[in-house]
């Protein structure tokens, strides 16, 4: 990814990359696999969710109509999605219940994806210049270095406290990843 992307097609990409590892782990077929691609799904959606929250939703109630009303539903729809990680990042791949959780997850999210790309980013395309989504996507780019790779169905979910504890929950999740083995 280059600076040169606004933040549409930045999430857009984002979209997915998460589509594709949702069905990486649809087909894995193999514990230690579901695992794995597990791990990449949680990372990459976590986050996926927490740069919207941070740069993108904060946007959007400025300067598109409705937008608080939009802002808060997704921010809502992340927190019950964040729980449905956090079950399935407790859980281990052989518990029977495994299978029916990712299935659930993978539902979700892909109705979540479709939602903002059905209407949220239509939206943003018309109310939000082409230099300001370019300024927006150059700090989502940022932002997801130092997001958390982990669910924390607890921390802040909108500004200024989010962006304060986000970085700090990131490098804690990088450091238990990278001694974990999560990393890799």
């Amino acid at each position: 990814m280059t600076d040169q992307v606004d933040a549409v097609l930045l999430l857009t990409q984002d979209h997915r990359e998460i589509e594709k590892l949702l069905d990486l782990l649809e087909r894995a077929g193999d514990a230690r696999i579901e695992s794995m691609w597990t791990d990449q799904v949680i990372t990459e959606l976590v986050g996926h969710w927490v740069v919207e929250e941070q740069h993108l939703y904060p946007a959007v109630r400025r300067q598109v109509p409705d937008g608080d009303r939009l802002a808060d539903q997704a921010i809502a729809d992340h927190a019950a999605m964040e729980a449905l990680l956090k079950a399935l990042e407790r859980m281990d791949v052989d518990d029977p219940e495994f299978r029916a959780v990712a299935t659930r997850m993978g539902v979700v999210i892909r109705q979540d994806l479709r939602a903002e790309e059905q209407e949220l980013f239509p939206r943003l395309r018309a109310y939000i210049d082409a230099e300001e989504l370019h300024e927006l996507g150059v700090r989502i780019q940022r932002g997801k270095k130092a997001a958390p790779t982990r669910p924390h169905p607890a921390a802040p979910d909108t500004p200024p406290l989010n962006k304060v504890v986000g970085p700090g929950v990131g490098l804690v999740d990088r450091v238990r990843d990278r001694l974990s083995g999560r990393a890799q």
